[in-house]
């Protein structure tokens, strides 16, 4: 049985024996039937990292830095993500809610707010959280943060969106030195991901 079992009248939480992907798939799409903001999913993912050991046994340890998608809608997409040591994502936003829950490792947030220059749009430091394994993190739709694994070894993480990630939703990135606007889908920062593999096998 999954995260949550009915009494009748209320639902109330029921333990997981063994982490298994589709029941997890099924506990986010059954928690945002209920409710439409990301608080419930939380939950979800919350349960699901409390146990680490589980969710390695069915994802398997990392070998590599990857973007797998588990599970993908329109209004739902739950990956599984997998930062390869030392790698980092520049500041981007997602034009939609997340939640974020580590199994394995250790993820850096710095979180950004916009400012107006002459320039264009840039971003500045307004905010940091490490997370790490047991860790289950909300982020609202107009977050903008950066993440790095500052280990020498693989994080693992579930990462739920309300929406479709890979979708034309106008996401953006802030450039490494500059700070300034640009664009980014869904499918460029997948690729930042097979870039972090290249890099690891060339140390």
């Amino acid at each position: 049985m999954g995260l949550f079992g009915s009494n009748g009248q209320n639902w109330e939480f029921v333990p997981w024996p063994m982490f298994d992907v589709d029941q997890f798939i099924f506990d986010c799409k059954d928690a945002l039937r209920r409710d439409q903001s990301q608080t419930s999913v939380r939950e979800v993912v919350a349960r699901a990292v409390a146990s680490p050991a589980a969710l390695l046994r069915a994802l398997g340890e990392p070998q590599k830095a990857e973007m797998q998608t588990l599970y993908r809608a329109d209004n739902l997409t739950i990956l599984n993500v997998v930062w390869a040591p030392w790698m980092t994502l520049l500041p981007h936003n997602h034009q939609m809610w997340a939640v974020i829950g580590i199994y394995t490792g250790r993820e850096d947030n710095i979180f950004w707010r916009r400012v107006q220059e002459d320039g264009g749009t840039k971003v500045e430091a307004a905010g940091a959280k490490a997370l790490v394994a047991t860790d289950a993190l909300q982020l609202g739709h107009d977050i903008i943060h950066s993440v790095t694994n500052p280990i020498p070894r693989f994080t693992g993480a579930i990462h739920v969106y309300g929406g479709d990630f890979f979708g034309p939703v106008g996401r953006s990135e802030w450039n490494a030195e500059t700070l300034l606007e640009q664009s980014c889908d869904g499918a460029r920062m997948a690729r930042r991901f097979e870039d972090a593999n290249g890099i690891l096998r060339k140390t």
